[in-house]
C-alpha cells in the first residue's frame, strides 16, 4: 500500500479527514467518521502528531485497524503516535483493532481526554476451566527497552512528563495503560476493566496521582474450585523504582493481583532504593484471586483500603518501614503475611473472618542468587502491632522467628487462637485481652476522607464503588481463551467444574449474561434439554453419537440490552444471537514413562539415547487426553524429572472440516501425524505452543516428550479450525 503523507499546516482548514500515513502538526478537528486504516506494518503508526501546543479532537471518529472479527491476537501496529512536543491533547478518539491505541513518547504535559481504546491487541490463553497452562504466566521484570511493547496497550506512555490521563476507556485487551519512565500525571475518571494483563502498570514511574478509576477483572490464571494463580496479572502494577505515587479512590477489584508492587531488578541486585513512598488511600481491592495487595522489597503506607475475599489481604515480603493502617481485611485466607519485614506498624485495622489475621516469619534459607539478602539485614523484626480489631477470625497472630513485636490496644472478639509462636520470638510483649463472645457488627466500608493523610478528592471525580460488578463475589470471575468475561452478553457456561473435563458425555450449562428470554434456534451435533427459557437456567447438552463431539447450537436473546464480545451497544427488547460450539476428539493414547540418566540422555547428539532408554518403562497407561502440568508428579510411579514420555493414539476426524494439533511442551518434544513429522522442538524449553495441520480421516498421532527438571507441561490434543 503507498502511503500518504499529509502536513496539516495553518493553511489547512481546522476540520480534516483522516488518510493513512497522516501526519498532524496543528491543532484540527477530526471529520466525524469510521477510518479503516489497517497498520502498514507490525510496530508501524497510522496516525502521527508532531510538534508543540497542539490539539487534536477526534470529535467521536474511529479508527479501525483489523475487521471486529479477526482475532484479538492478529491485530498489530499503532493507531496514534504522538512523537515529542510540548502541550499537546488528544481528545474523543476511538481506537481499535490495533496492538496498540495510543503512543506517546517524550512529551511534555501530555493531555489524553475521553478517549476509547477498547478491543485492541490480546492474546490467546491456553488455560481453560479445570485446567492451567504455564503458557499465561506473565513476566513484567524487565522494561528497560521497552519490552513491555509487546504485550500491546489502549495507552503506552514513555517519557512522558507531566500532564492528564482523564475519562479513557480501555476495556477487553490485555493492558489499559502503561506508564514507562512517566512522571508527574495525573490519572483519574478513567475506566480500564476486563483486561487479561494489567489495568495500570508503571515502570520507573513516579509522582503520579492515579485517582478515582475504575480497574476491575484485570485478570488471568483462575479457575473457580480449580486454580487460582493470577498469573501475574493485576489491576495495578508498580514495577522498578516507581515511587511517590498517590493512589486514592479506585476500585481495583477481581484482579490477579489487586496491587502488584515490586521493587525491582536493580534492587534485588544491590540492595539499594525500592519502589518506596507511595501511598495507597481508599482504594478496594477485594477479590483478587491471590493477593488484594502484594508489596515486596520496599517501604510503602497502606491506609484506609478494603481487602475482601482473597487469599491474602497483603502480602508484604521483604517490606520494612511501612505503615498499615485503618484497612478492612474481611475473609481473605491470611489478612496480612509479611516474610523477612522488618520496622513496620500494623495499626487501627480491622480483621474481620479471616482465616488468619496477621503472620509474620523469617526463612532461614534464601535464594542464592539474590543480592539483596547478601546486601541486607533480612531478619524478621521491629513490629508495632496496635488498635487492630479482630473479628471470627480463627487465629489473630501467628509469629514465627520474628523478634521484638510489641503489641498494644489490640481487642479480640470471637477468635479461636489469639496468638500462635514458634521459633525465636524474642521480645514478643503481649497486649491485654480485650476479648469478647461475638464480633461487633462492622458499618459498611467507605473510604474514610477525614483522615489527616487523606487525599483531597478530584472536583469531579467519579464514585468507583458504586458499580455493582466491584462487590460481586469472586465466582464472578469467568475467563475464557481471550480473557474475562464481561456479562454484557448472553452466553453458556460449563455449571459445574467437573463438566469442564467431560470428553464425551452430557454437559450442564448454565445460561448467563444481561437478564431476558432465551430460545434455540438450530442446534447441529447435539440435543439440548429444553428449547427455550430464562437466563439463569441450566441446561443439559448431550452430544450425537460417535467418539468425536461436535456441535454448534445457536440462540436468540431477548430482554435487558446486550453489549457484544465486539463493543456494539444494543438496545433492551432487540434479538440477540449467540452460539455455543465445542469440539471435542478424545484419542485412544497409549502412553509409556522411562527414566532416563546420562546415558540416555534425550539432549545428546543422535537418535542413540532411544536404544539407551531401560527396556521396561516405569509407567504403561491408557488414556483419552493427555494434559500434565506439575512441579511435583501427580501420575503414580512418574518421576518429577529427568522422564522421557512415549505414546501414540489414533482419531478419526469427521470430513468437512479443517483440524489441526496443538502441542504445549516444556521440555523438549515431537510430534508426528501418520508417521510424518509436524511439531520438531526437541531442545529444552520453557513452556511454549506449537501448532500443525491435520487432514481429516482416520490419523495417527505419535509423541516423544521428555523433560529435564523444574516444571512439567505436556498437553497434546487435536481441535476443530474456526471460519
Amino acid at each position: 500500500m503507498v502511503l500518504a503523507l499529509l502536513a496539516v499546516l495553518g493553511a489547512v482548514a481546522d476540520t480534516v479527514a483522516l488518510v493513512p500515513g497522516m501526519v498532524i502538526t496543528r491543532s484540527v478537528v477530526i471529520r466525524p467518521s469510521v477510518y479503516r486504516l489497517p497498520a502498514p506494518a507490525a510496530d508501524s503508526p497510522v496516525v502521527r502528531i508532531r510538534g508543540d501546543g497542539i490539539e487534536v479532537d477526534f470529535a467521536g471518529s474511529m479508527l479501525v485497524g483489523a475487521p471486529f472479527d479477526q482475532a484479538p491476537d492478529q491485530r498489530r501496529g499503532i493507531g496514534i503516535l504522538i512523537e515529542g512536543g510540548r502541550n499537546v491533547a488528544v481528545r474523543r478518539a476511538t481506537v481499535r483493532g490495533y496492538r496498540i491505541g495510543i503512543l506517546a513518547r517524550g512529551v511534555t504535559d501530555l493531555r489524553l481526554a475521553d478517549n476509547d481504546v477498547s478491543f485492541n491487541w490480546k492474546p490467546r490463553l491456553w488455560s481453560g476451566r479445570g485446567h492451567e497452562s504455564l503458557v499465561d504466566w506473565l513476566s513484567f521484570h524487565h522494561n528497560e527497552n521497552d519490552e513491555w511493547l509487546r504485550f500491546g496497550a489502549g495507552i503506552y506512555l514513555a517519557d512522558v512528563k507531566g500532564g492528564e490521563v482523564r475519562g479513557n476507556i480501555a476495556r477487553q485487551g490485555m493492558n489499559g495503560l502503561l506508564l514507562v519512565r512517566s512522571d508527574r500525571l495525573v490519572v483519574w475518571n478513567n475506566d480500564f476493566s476486563f483486561l487479561s494483563g494489567l489495568g495500570i502498570g508503571l515502570y520507573r514511574a513516579s509522582d503520579n496521582r492515579i485517582m478515582h478509576n475504575r480497574v476491575d477483572y484485570c485478570v488471568r490464571g483462575h479457575s473457580e474450585g480449580a486454580y487460582d494463580r493470577g498469573q501475574d496479572s493485576a489491576a495495578l502494577l508498580l514495577y522498578e523504582q516507581s515511587s511517590r505515587n498517590v493512589v486514592a479512590y479506585n476500585s481495583m477489584t477481581h484482579g490477579g493481583d489487586g496491587l502488584f508492587l515490586w521493587a525491582g531488578q536493580s534492587t534485588m541486585d544491590s540492595g539499594a532504593g525500592g519502589a518506596n513512598d507511595n501511598l495507597f488511600y481508599g482504594n478496594d481491592f477485594s477479590f483478587a484471586v491471590t493477593n488484594g495487595m502484594e508489596a515486596t522489597f520496599s517501604r510503602n503506607r497502606f491506609i484506609g483500603n478494603l481487602i475482601e475475599g482473597a487469599r491474602h489481604g497483603l502480602w508484604g515480603g521483604y517490606s520494612y518501614g511501612s505503615e498499615i493502617r485503618g484497612n478492612r481485611f474481611k475473609g481473605n485466607g491470611i489478612g496480612i503475611a509479611i516474610e523477612h519485614g522488618q520496622d513496620n506498624r500494623i495499626l487501627g485495622n480491622d480483621f474481620e473472618g479471616d482465616q488468619t489475621a496477621i503472620r509474620l516469619w523469617w526463612n532461614r534459607i534464601e535464594p542464592s542468587e539474590w543480592g539483596y539478602p547478601k546486601k541486607r539485614d533480612t531478619r524478621s523484626r521491629g513490629y508495632a502491632i496496635s488498635d487492630n480489631r479482630f473479628l471470627g477470625t480463627r487465629v489473630a497472630l501467628a509469629l514465627d522467628n520474628t523478634q521484638r513485636t510489641v503489641l498494644l490496644r489490640n481487642k479480640y472478639f470471637g477468635v479461636d487462637t489469639l496468638f500462635r509462636t514458634s521459633g525465636d520470638t524474642t521480645g514478643f510483649r503481649r497486649d491485654a485481652r480485650r476479648t469478647g463472645m461475638a464480633a461487633l457488627p462492622l458499618a459498611p466500608w467507605q473510604p474514610n476522607r477525614r483522615d489527616p493523610v487523606a487525599p483531597a478528592p478530584m472536583p469531579g471525580g467519579v464514585d468507583p464503588f458504586a458499580l455493582p460488578m466491584a462487590r460481586r463475589g469472586r465466582g464472578s470471575i469467568r475467563i475464557d481463551e481471550w480473557g474475562p468475561y464481561d456479562w454484557g452478553a448472553p452466553r453458556l457456561w460449563p455449571a459445574r467444574l467437573a463438566d469442564s473435563a467431560v470428553v464425551r458425555g452430557p454437559i450442564a450449562y448454565q445460561v448467563i449474561g444481561p437478564g431476558g428470554e432465551w430460545r434455540l434456534t438450530s442446534a447441529r451435533g447435539a440435543t439440548l434439554s429444553k428449547p427455550a427459557g430464562k437466563v439463569g437456567d441450566t441446561v443439559i447438552v448431550t452430544p450425537g453419537p460417535g467418539p468425536v463431539v461436535d456441535y454448534d447450537l445457536e440462540f436468540e436473546h431477548q430482554g435487558e440490552a446486550v453489549t457484544t464480545p465486539d463493543g456494539a451497544v444494543g438496545r433492551a427488547g432487540d434479538p440477540y444471537r449467540f452460539r455455543l460450539r465445542h469440539f471435542a476428539a478424545p484419542l485412544d493414547w497409549r502412553i509409556s514413562v522411562f527414566a532416563w540418566d546420562s546415558l540416555s540422555d534425550p539432549r545428546a547428539p543422535g537418535e542413540g539415547w532411544r536404544a539407551a532408554l531401560p527396556k521396561v518403562p516405569v509407567v504403561t497407561r491408557r488414556d483419552s487426553i493427555i494434559d500434565w502440568v506439575w512441579s511435583k508428579s501427580r501420575v503414580p510411579s512418574v518421576p518429577d524429572q529427568r522422564f522421557v514420555v512415549m505414546a501414540d493414539g489414533t482419531v478419526e476426524l469427521p470430513k468437512n472440516a479443517e483440524y489441526e494439533v496443538i502441542a504445549i511442551s516444556d521440555d523438549g518434544i515431537r510430534v508426528w501425524v501418520d508417521d510424518q513429522l509436524v511439531i520438531d522442538r526437541w531442545s529444552a524449553h520453557e513452556s511454549v505452543v506449537d501448532r500443525a495441520d491435520v487432514r481429516p480421516g482416520k490419523r495417527k498421532i505419535r509423541v516423544e516428550y521428555y523433560q529435564v527438571d523444574g516444571w512439567v507441561e505436556l498437553r497434546v490434543e487435536v481441535r476443530r479450525k474456526r471460519p
